[in-house]
């Protein structure tokens, strides 16, 4: 067999659960702390080891996972991790970056550098999948793997799905394999792994990273403004369909002058302002207008188009209208005089 399994919380009671999984990762040559507010922990750790690459199967409730200065001084087996979720969803900071996870993108992480991993479950639980190798055994250009810390990389494409698969195939497979097989299937979970950050360590450095946040910057402006009419579009979901954290979009949209929220609002704003200045659209009520560019209710779409505009809307409506459709005593023709 080549995955077992090395923690169940089921063989606990409820209030060792957590203590005993974070006991054992702390115990271990790559000593991280657990910490989770689920009122009723579980955990289900399952390893292999293929030789030269740890393999492991986590499946656990909403947890935080991190590695601390302290530790790393105290045992660095100086290993490159790659993680990503079969379920759930996951988070990595690492390097002054923040990557989040979704579907099978992965994200690569350093022992030799705190980090913080936050696990969350989509219902009771989240799935993950782990693997690590000594750094040493990754032939990578110079800082290849350094520039690829918490950074959001494709798993369902290319060669990251070539990885993914591979590895999920191991933890999802109950085979029984000869010392000669698993010697062989940690051979090839290498040099999948180091194709694969390489070429993506490749496509980083030819990349600056002001090109990568202009590309992102205007790739969020772009998603944004065809969604502009849902009310549920948020920084959190901006964020998610691009694959970064919160934080991060924020800094590359305050790079800009603004801010996430500030931007999409001025983008309903000006387009609720353009509708209500159409005379094709005389007949779509205000309150349909503010619905269309994704207000949730009028006194807020109100007092956000007055703060901008100086006038309600509907007072901006008519202002806009008056010339075309009200005859003044300037613009009124004026009969001609008999003679």
């Amino acid at each position: 067999m080549v995955i077992r399994t090395v923690f169940r919380s089921e063989d606990l009671p409820p209030e060792e659960r957590l203590p005993a999984f974070d006991g054992l990762q702390v115990a271990s040559p790559h000593s991280m702390h657990v910490r989770s507010d689920a009122p009723d922990f579980r955990a289900t750790a399952r390893g292999a080891e293929l030789g030269i690459v740890d393999l492991v199967e986590l499946t656990c409730s909403t947890a935080d996972v991190w590695r601390t200065p302290r530790q790393i001084r105290a045992s660095d087996p100086e290993l490159v991790s790659v993680v990503f979720a079969l379920r759930g969803s996951l988070g990595v900071v690492q390097a002054g970056r923040e990557a989040a996870l979704n579907g099978r993108d992965f994200a690569v992480y350093d022992s030799s550098r705190p980090f913080h991993v936050h696990i969350g479950a989509d219902a009771d639980t989240a799935t993950l999948v782990r693997a690590h190798v000594p750094r040493a055994l990754l032939s990578l250009p110079p800082g290849g793997a350094g520039r690829l810390l918490a950074v959001p990389l494709p798993g369902e494409e290319g060669v990251g799905a070539l990885l993914t698969r591979f590895l999920t195939g191991l933890t999802t497979g109950t085979p029984s394999y000869g010392p000669a097989d698993i010697t062989r299937l940690g051979t090839i979970a290498l040099d999948l792994l180091t194709a694969t950050l390489a070429h993506h360590a490749e496509a980083e450095r030819a990349v600056d990273p002001d090109s990568r946040q202009r590309v992102l910057f205007l790739r969020a402006q772009a998603f944004t403004r065809e969604r502009l009419h849902d009310p549920e579009l948020t920084p959190a979901a901006i964020a998610a369909a691009h694959h970064v954290s919160v934080g991060h979009l924020h800094r590359v949209f305050q790079a800009h002058g603004t801010s996430v929220a500030a931007w999409v609002r001025h983008q309903r704003l000006e387009g609720a302002r353009r509708d209500l200045a159409d005379p094709a659209l005389w007949a779509t009520p205000v309150h349909g207008i503010a619905t269309r560019w994704g207000f949730k209710d009028h006194a807020t779409f109100t007092r956000a188009f007055r703060t901008a505009y100086g006038a309600p809307p509907r007072d901006y409506r008519h202002q806009a209208y008056s010339p075309p459709l009200r005859e003044t005593r300037e613009t009124r023709p004026r009969p001609a005089r008999r003679r």
